[in-house]
């Protein structure tokens, strides 16, 4: 165990800072994430050091297009969440809390961490597979390594984190790439079982304006949940007049999973609908994940058409882009970072 940060006593009780929950945590248990509890009568990190899960992907599959296209990441999770959305493809690690046994975990180090990913060639590290967040003295340890060894960092995440706890990870973080599940507060509360959609948003808000971190917006489409033409739309002129239009937006299909086991699987024409709205807003660069579909992947410059980058599942065929990440046609800026922007 490892002393928590962003933390305060309260009576006999620790309130916890690091996201909107603000569990007020007494002697013995843990917060709603399961990974912060108190001991001794302090707030302690249950499972820092605590991996789940250790393996090198392209920086593709986070899905991240738009900076170090074609590069490979480290990426490390662990265990817990702060939410219990429905549909969640890694339950088996989000769920549980702390260290209880029903999910094997390693212990590893931050060096053994940044070890790992220069010894497999990897160029930076993602935080990924449970939530990120409640990980944050190991993020913090492991990231600053990371950045002294030349890696840059990742956070796949869902965003639930207050502006403290944001502020926090910016020290060490490079890309925000955040679950925008939903705009409205009921189908953001059926998916995922939390309130407050808006601080998600806020804090994306702040990783670009305030602390410069690239960001990247993932939209998984539940059929009857988040699928209206409305609800996408909302999202996407929310992307385009708060973080910009050429901000990557990732919308993909939905896999029949768990509490929504009975839904379909998400159309291809939902997505190309989700796509054509944020066109209408303004938005540049869409994807569509999921789905094997022609260019649905692709980056095309938005000012003279050319493919820049080819893609096919989590492999980059080919690019004609500028060292600096311009359309290598006519140097329009396509927000793609080439290199660490440290």
């Amino acid at each position: 165990m490892h002393d928590a940060l962003l933390c305060v006593a309260e009576g006999d009780r620790v309130r916890c800072g690091l996201c909107p929950h603000a569990c007020l945590i007494a002697e013995g248990a843990s917060g709603i994430c399961g990974a912060r509890g108190v001991v001794a009568g302090t707030l302690r990190a249950l499972t820092y050091g605590l991996v789940s899960s250790a393996a090198v992907d392209p920086i593709e599959k986070k899905p991240v297009f738009h900076y170090r296209p074609g590069s490979q990441v480290a990426s490390f999770g662990s265990i817990g969440c702060t939410m219990r959305c429905g549909h969640c493809q890694n339950w088996e690690i989000s769920r549980p809390k702390g260290a209880d046994g029903s999910v094997a975990v390693r212990e590893m180090t931050p060096r053994d961490a940044v070890s790992f990913a220069l010894k497999t060639g990897a160029e930076g590290i993602a935080f990924t597979y449970n939530e990120p967040v409640i990980w944050l003295e190991w993020v913090l340890d492991t990231g600053r390594l990371a950045h002294e060894s030349g890696l840059f960092v990742v956070m796949v995440t869902n965003g639930y984190v207050t502006p403290a706890g944001l502020d926090a990870f910016a020290e060490v973080t490079d890309v925000w790439r955040v679950d925008i599940k939903a705009y409205s507060e009921e189908p953001f509360r059926r998916l995922c079982h939390v309130p407050h959609a808006e601080a998600v948003r806020e804090q994306a808000v702040r990783a670009k304006r305030v602390h410069g971190m690239h960001v990247e917006c993932v939209t998984n489409v539940v059929p009857t949940v988040n699928d209206s033409t409305d609800e996408l739309r909302l999202i996407a002129t929310w992307i385009a007049a708060e973080l910009g239009a050429d901000t990557p937006w990732h919308v993909t299909r939905f896999t029949p999973y768990l509490e929504f086991a009975e839904l379909p699987a998400t159309p291809l024409a939902t997505l190309e609908r989700a796509r054509s709205a944020a066109r209408e807003a303004g938005l540049k660069f869409v994807y569509l994940g999921n789905v094997d579909a022609p260019g649905a992947e692709d980056t095309y410059c938005p000012r003279c058409g050319t493919l820049c980058v080819s893609r096919r599942g989590f492999v980059v065929l080919s690019d004609n882009l500028a060292a600096d990440g311009l359309c290598g046609s006519c140097g329009e800026p396509l927000n793609i970072v080439m290199y660490p922007a440290r």
